[in-house]
């Protein structure tokens, strides 16, 4: 009887702790490069290119500006 108490104890102790310590990680981990960004999920990743930068001169109070979008 001692036995079986010892083995039933084990057994609910194990099964306790295989169902509390199960959790999935749900993190997204992005990264900003000089030419593309690129985020990693829990579902695959994705990566974006960044537009071109565009540079163009305008006239301020009549000073030459140039300005980069």
């Amino acid at each position: 009887m001692r036995s079986f108490l010892l083995i039933a104890a084990a057994f609910m102790a194990f099964s306790t702790a295989i169902t509390m310590g199960t959790t999935e990680a749900n993190a997204v981990v992005c990264a900003d490069g000089i030419k593309r960004a690129a985020c990693v999920g829990p579902r695959g990743a994705a990566v974006v290119r960044k537009p071109a930068v565009v540079c163009r001169t305008v006239w301020v109070n009549g000073v030459r500006v140039r300005r980069c979008t």
